[in-house]
């Protein structure tokens, strides 16, 4: 019986996917979160394609529908609230056949911890500071408890990975702006928002309202070169930026900014794609956003979810050989991303249009939607899963 024992740093998507299958295959797996718990919070995000299959095998997925935001589409309006075009979402899964999910991150994360507590151990409210391998494993310096000796180390800690900056280098030789920023915001209380998510825009900028069964979310995201200094830890700085960006947007922008000024829970975080290859080094290895970030439009989680159960097959296929696993994990796994890298630009002019042309064109050009844009529904979320089959 296969008895060698991994660590996963990282209890967001991907880390706790990649737990269960480890354990599924015989493995000992262990998993380190810095937060003292589950986050609760997070942008909806989506459960599409390759990764609808693996949670059907994982038999979670009539709870992510539970769970589900039941959006119905998204709304565009103008500075008075007025509809200026719309997306009919549910035609667009009509039409697709889609068995598609979104649901807000948190719950997605706790349904995926909870499938995988039973056979995993978990380490919350402690970090990887120090990783020091040989040919016959790694050692492991921990923040909190005593230091430990593992087979594999797998960094599945999102962009600011300290298992990739441990592993293989600082953050800025393989994080690459994008151009944009955005934050997100729960609104609590009673916030009318019906089931479209409503998106105002000004040229570079957009605002919206996400619906969900909880609190509705909030989103800011706006075009900018990058922020000298930036810290994606220092809330003051993301509060001054919101400020000053958004100070003379009309429609509902002015109440949200109030929000914002008292916010405790403010994410804010530049728009970032992770570029670097390999995604291993000798006995550690890189998933989900850490290894390839392709920030902000849904598919984080997605792949995330279809990356593990990729590395898990992989590990189970070689083993005793995780070099081999590790290269066969990465060329599977990077058909499914690289198509989703390429396409950060195109998604961002239908959200972020830079201009007021821009603006009325994509407003327009929604008027035709559902029938024109069912093609293009179909060419860019089933045929790369269908391709990495």
């Amino acid at each position: 019986m296969n008895n060698r024992t991994v660590l996963i740093s990282g209890a967001g998507i991907a880390g706790p996917t990649l737990a269960y299958w480890l354990a599924r295959h015989g493995y000992r797996p262990t998993v380190v979160e810095r937060s003292a718990a589950l986050r609760s919070s997070g942008s909806p995000v989506d459960v599409r394609g390759r990764a609808v299959e693996v949670a059907e095998q994982m038999g979670v997925m009539p709870r992510l529908r539970e769970a589900a935001t039941d959006v119905t589409g998204i709304r565009f309006v103008n500075a008075t609230g007025r509809h200026a075009g719309r997306i009919d979402l549910q035609a667009l899964q009509r039409a697709s056949a889609s068995r598609d999910v979104e649901l807000p991150r948190g719950d997605l994360a706790s349904i995926l911890y909870q499938a995988s507590r039973d056979s995993a151990e978990y380490l919350f409210h402690d970090s990887i500071v120090g990783l020091s391998q040989d040919e016959d494993g790694v050692n492991v310096t921990f923040d909190r408890v005593q230091p430990r000796r593992f087979d594999l180390v797998i960094g599945a800690d999102g962009l600011h990975s300290a298992v990739r900056r441990l592993a293989f280098g600082p953050e800025s030789d393989f994080v690459r702006h994008a151009g944009l920023y955005v934050a997100t915001l729960p609104l609590e209380g009673h916030v009318e928002s019906g089931r479209d998510v409503l998106i105002y825009n000004a040229p570079g900028r957009a605002v919206s309202i996400h619906p969900s069964r909880g609190s509705p979310l909030a989103a800011f995201i706006f075009r900018s070169p990058a922020v000298p200094d930036f810290d994606h830890r220092d809330t003051a700085q993301h509060k001054r930026l919101l400020m000053a960006t958004y100070a003379d947007d009309a429609w509902r922008v002015p109440e949200l900014l109030s929000r914002v000024r008292d916010a405790a829970d403010l994410y804010f975080d530049s728009v970032s794609q992770v570029r670097l290859d390999p995604w291993w080094r000798g006995r550690v290895a890189l998933l989900g956003d850490a290894a390839s970030c392709v920030s902000l439009f849904g598919d984080g989680s997605t792949l995330a979810m279809a990356g593990a159960f990729t590395l898990a097959q992989a590990l189970e296929a070689s083993p005793g050989d995780h070099r081999l696993a590790f290269r066969r994990y990465e060329a599977e796994h990077r058909r499914l991303v690289d198509p989703r890298q390429r396409s950060v630009g195109l998604a961002a002019s239908l959200i972020v249009p830079a201009t007021q042309s821009g603006i009325l064109t994509r407003n327009l050009a929604s008027q035709l939607w559902p029938v024109a844009a069912a093609a293009g529904w179909l060419r860019s979320r089933l045929v790369p899963h269908r391709a990495a089959a």
